[in-house]
């Protein structure tokens, strides 16, 4: 095995591991459209299911059938019809939709039941359940459009569901209710997958679709660098959704974006947009920090917080690289937890992504803000400057004229945030004691 696979993969594992920690135990819910389906991505995404799922986590899957049942109504000279974005389902269209769900339940099941050596299903032993666990009520009539056997959900079976996730099973649902008559409901699968979702309060909620995500301002042109925005607070996203027009097809902006909303509002802490078309877009949003489509979130989710002893070890993993690169200097654990209290850290999904520490000097009324580190991954976001605030903030409190730092290789960063160059004979006695004349490290102050 090469050294350079050796490089990249393991400190590409060990930034995964604290998401694959993290979600253990927790329930997603993925909608997969039937265009995913059509186009050919159900071997893969079974695939990636598997994957997560072997990683602990609970998964739902809510398959779509639009284009199957348009091309089962088409082969029987039948029109597709709709309207408020709902098929209008008649007898004929229920009949195609009945035996399109039949046929993706067998595709679906066969995906997960592959073993193949070296591949990555060998070894998976996947058990996918799938039953009535859903009651539906019919959509009726509105605005004059008799809607036929178009349904939506009453009731979710939400003890049989879990108990079935409990078994460890993949539970595996169609867009089809019954009413407690035994009457037959289509439902549209974005519907299905949000009350679900909802119901059983699940972690996360994930569309599969043929979109990329969502843009803030659809009508400007695409960037390269910013072709969607891939984090989108509920307030925001409610703001967008007010501005567009209802969403009629699935290409609207708007058309995935309502469910999202929808659920965040009923407690779904995220919902996620995703593009079948990229290969591998589940992992890479689950798995990765900036993962790929748009989530929308009711909760902040990067937060600025002072340290506790818990976070010593996430702490020491961030420093460690600029450590050894002699851009800080050396702090080893016991240092850390002794001092703990004087640190602020960032902290997204359960990872620390920045840190800096407050060393307060009250005979001369300044303090030292050291260790002051942002992730790789997290620079240029302007993690940097809350963490200067939040410092700035605690010194104020403290009643504090100043704060500095010594650096050997960021004083720009700091020039252009208020800070100005002095003689290291300025540092309060305590702190000249310390300095590091060898590493000669330039001293900026900012006064508060």
């Amino acid at each position: 095995m090469s050294a350079v696979f050796n490089f990249t993969f393991v400190p590409w594992f060990r930034s995964v591991a604290p998401y694959i920690h993290k979600f253990r135990n927790q329930t997603f819910v993925i909608g997969l459209t039937g265009e995913a389906i059509a186009a050919g991505k159900l071997h893969n995404i079974a695939q990636d299911l598997a994957l997560i799922q072997a990683m602990g986590v609970k998964i739902v899957l809510v398959h779509g059938f639009r284009p199957q049942v348009n091309e089962q109504l088409a082969a029987k000279g039948h029109a597709a019809k709709y309207s408020h974005g709902i098929r209008i389902t008649d007898s004929v269209a229920l009949d195609c939709a009945q035996e399109a769900a039949g046929q993706l339940r067998y595709e679906i099941e066969a995906a997960f039941s592959q073993g193949l050596p070296n591949t990555p299903m060998a070894g998976a032993t996947v058990r996918v359940i799938s039953g009535n666990f859903l009651t539906a009520r019919p959509v009726g009539i509105v605005d004059g459009v008799d809607f036929q056997h178009s349904g939506l959900v009453r009731k979710v079976d939400v003890a049989g569901i879990r108990q079935t996730l409990d078994m460890g099973a993949l539970v595996l649902l169609s867009p089809f209710g019954f009413s407690p008559t035994g009457e037959a409901f289509n439902l549209s699968m974005e519907e299905v997958a949000t009350s679900v979702a909802i119901e059983l309060r699940a972690d996360k909620l994930i569309f599969l679709t043929e979109v990329q995500g969502i843009r803030m301002s659809p009508t400007e042109p695409e960037s390269d660098d910013n072709p969607i925005d891939t984090e989108l607070p509920l307030a925001a996203a409610q703001a967008l959704l007010a501005q567009l027009p209802p969403a009629q097809q699935p290409t609207d902006t708007g058309f995935y974006l309502q469910h999202c909303v929808k659920a965040c509002k009923a407690g779904v802490e995220r919902s996620h947009i995703l593009p079948f078309a990229v290969d591998g877009s589940l992992l890479l949003e689950v798995y990765v920090h900036d993962g790929i489509g748009t989530m929308v979130i009711d909760e902040k989710l990067e937060e600025l917080r002072e340290a506790t002893i818990d976070d010593v070890g996430g702490i020491l993993q961030l420093i460690e690289p600029f450590e050894k690169d002699g851009t800080l200097v050396k702090r080893d654990r016991t240092e850390i937890e002794r001092d703990i209290a004087t640190y602020t850290v960032i902290e997204h999904d359960g990872v620390i992504f920045g840190c800096a520490a407050l060393y307060p000097y009250p005979e001369a009324k300044t303090a030292e803000m050291a260790a002051v580190t942002v992730s790789p991954q997290s620079q240029g976001t302007g993690d940097g400057e809350k963490l200067l605030k939040r410092i700035e903030q605690r010194a104020r409190l403290l009643g504090l004229d100043s704060i500095f730092v010594l650096t050997t290789r960021t004083m720009h960063w700091f020039i252009k945030r208020g800070f100005s160059p002095v003689d290291p004979d300025w540092l309060p006695d305590a702190r000249k004691r310390k300095y590091n004349w060898d590493r000669k490290s330039q001293v900026l102050v900012k006064k508060l």
